[in-house]
């Protein structure tokens, strides 16, 4: 999300970096990358096939679906299941896949389509060999539930950070049942002026005693929750790409965990 221009709409400032944190990013052994066809749009994925196609057959790719851009860069609802499949051949284009390893169901809070009617569609999809896996995004509780009840959940993307755990129910189901857990914006939304995670005096503090960065720290925090965690921190920089990657090996302890918010 954070290779594309600003806004994530447009080319990066430098393509030339962008391919290089890519490419780094998977010799250093990452191999989960979470991306979308609307993420520039089409930029991300573009940006991902010139640098790592033919992918590493270990390299999952993780996509999304549910949310189209406008000419101006505005982001818009695309949750009707002909937008949903739309999405989907969009993806396997501009990615140059046969098969989208998975493929998020975004769902919005306006939507007026049915979650089941959605969920019917991507199975279809699975079925035709187009997605490997469906995932969730942005989804409550009871969604999940339903979700859980028809298909195979392969994910759940929704918010979760140390500054935003209005998602703890849902975190707490995933856990139990093993389900993978994706927190996204992991150290806070880069839209606000004032970031909520990497501003708090307890983490900067926690911080600075450990001999770490606040997003370090942020990271680490999420990675001792649980083990079906998987985090997705976005980069445009290759130090801060070293830097998120170092997170794993960060030991939070008890003076740390008892201070974090």
């Amino acid at each position: 999300m954070q290779l594309p221009g600003p806004g994530v709409f447009g080319p990066p400032k430098d393509r030339d970096l962008a391919l290089a944190v890519l490419r780094r990013a998977v010799d250093a052994g990452v191999n989960h990358i979470d991306t979308a066809q609307f993420y520039g749009p089409d930029v991300a994925n573009e940006l991902l096939r010139e640098a790592l196609h033919p992918y590493p057959a270990d390299l999952v790719l993780v996509s999304k679906v549910g949310a189209k851009r406008d000419g101006r860069g505005r982001w818009l609802p695309a949750q009707r299941t002909e937008e949903l499949r739309a999405g989907v051949e969009a993806n396997l284009a501009s990615l140059g896949l046969e098969q989208v390893p998975v493929v998020n169901l975004r769902r919005l809070p306006e939507s007026a389509v049915p979650l089941t009617e959605q969920l019917d569609l991507m199975e279809a999809l699975r079925r035709e060999g187009l997605i490997g896996g469906i995932g969730l995004s942005n989804v409550g509780l009871e969604e999940y539930r339903t979700a859980g009840s028809l298909i195979e959940v392969a994910c759940v993307q929704n918010p979760y950070n140390l500054a935003d755990r209005t998602g703890e129910d849902v975190f707490e189901a995933c856990r139990s049942e093993g389900t993978p857990f994706v927190p996204f914006f992991p150290l806070g939304s880069a839209f606000h002026s004032e970031n909520p995670v990497l501003g708090a005096p307890s983490v900067q503090a926690t911080a600075q005693r450990l001999g770490a960065t606040s997003a370090q720290v942020a990271l680490a925090w999420l990675l001792h929750l649980a083990p079906n965690v998987l985090l997705i921190p976005g980069t445009s920089s290759i130090l801060h790409l070293e830097e998120n990657l170092a997170a794993a090996d960060l030991l939070l302890d008890e003076e740390a965990l008892e201070a974090l918010p």
